[in-house]
């Protein structure tokens, strides 16, 4: 295998990963949104007066959830601009 084709067999294969990545971290997070919300109405409904600490608590873990795709973005970028495979080739 010549240079220029492992070149393009590792950037081609970064990108799947990164799609991926990205892809998988937001389905990830769609679910649990999903989850969380639904857990707040039940709880609210069941308990109103409590509804004000539950969506404090709420918004909290939505916050730290959102971490999970802006991490994944992250390394994707990381992936494709300065992919250290690349730097290992010879």
């Amino acid at each position: 295998m010549d240079h220029t084709t492992a070149i393009a067999q590792v950037l081609s294969m970064t990108v799947i990963a990164a799609g991926l990545l990205i892809g998988l971290g937001a389905l990830g997070t769609a679910i649990g949104f999903a989850l969380l919300g639904g857990k707040f109405l039940e709880g609210a409904s069941r308990q109103p007066e409590l509804a004000n600490m539950l969506q404090t608590k709420m918004f909290l873990v939505a916050g730290l959830l959102d971490a999970v795709p802006i991490i994944g973005v992250a390394i994707a970028l990381l992936l494709l601009f300065a992919n250290p495979v690349l730097g290992n080739l010879h």
